[in-house]
């Protein structure tokens, strides 16, 4: 694969043995600017995230009648995600790495978790698109603060729901309606790490902590 600036390379669109992909600039969650770095870059596609783009980009071109379909806008978008994720991680080593950015950034994500803990939709690679940075570079953030980034997002979803439930205006409201609030789809699953986490069940937690004497 090679990475073009389509400004500079438009009559490169015309040759037959090529084929062109658009992107969008806003759309890979980088700044115009950093995409200097990768103007006229040649990348291997036989292996990793690189091969899976290839092949899924090949794939996507033998197929003409997704063009115009639901279907084929919906591929697209996930073509779209899957080349933000190489360009951020092609991107990483033209950051600067000077002493401090790490915990000047672990501080953003934090907040940035705190205010998108109810997105179910939540995840290392959303958290990392969001920040400019590769997930490989997120994990190591989080590896350096003796956690990983799975397990702080579990803790504070955990946390918060305990809140929720102990509030008392709270307390005609469901265990799975809360879990469910926080992201947690799986009523069971989010039982057995409340109790692991606080050694109560939700609903023993919502009727001591909300002064609810129960049935």
């Amino acid at each position: 694969m090679l990475l073009l600036d389509a400004r500079h390379h438009a009559p490169l669109a015309r040759d037959p043995r090529l084929t062109f992909f658009r992107v969008p600039c806003s759309h890979l969650g980088v700044a115009p600017e950093e995409l200097r770095h990768l103007a006229d870059l040649r990348v291997d596609g036989a292996g990793g995230i690189p091969g899976l783009i290839a092949g899924f980009l090949s794939t996507l071109t033998g197929e003409s009648g997704l063009r115009d379909s639901a279907t084929g806008r919906r591929l697209a978008l996930n073509a779209v995600d899957l080349i933000a994720l190489l360009v951020a991680g092609l991107l990483e080593p033209h950051r600067p790495a000077a002493p401090g950015t790490g915990s000047d950034l672990v501080p953003r994500i934090r907040a940035h978790i705190e205010e998108n803990l109810m997105d179910p939709d939540l995840s290392p690679d959303t958290i990392a698109r969001a920040h400019h940075i590769s997930v490989r570079y997120l994990h190591k953030l989080f590896h350096t603060e003796g956690t990983t980034v799975g397990t702080y997002v579990r803790q504070r979803r955990l946390a918060a729901c305990r809140l929720d439930l102990g509030r008392s205006r709270n307390r005609r409201r469901t265990v799975a309606a809360v879990a469910q609030t926080w992201g947690f789809a799986n009523p069971s699953h989010f039982s057995r790490l409340f109790r692991r986490a606080y050694g109560v069940s939700p609903s023993e937690w919502q009727v001591t902590a909300s002064g609810h004497p129960g049935p």
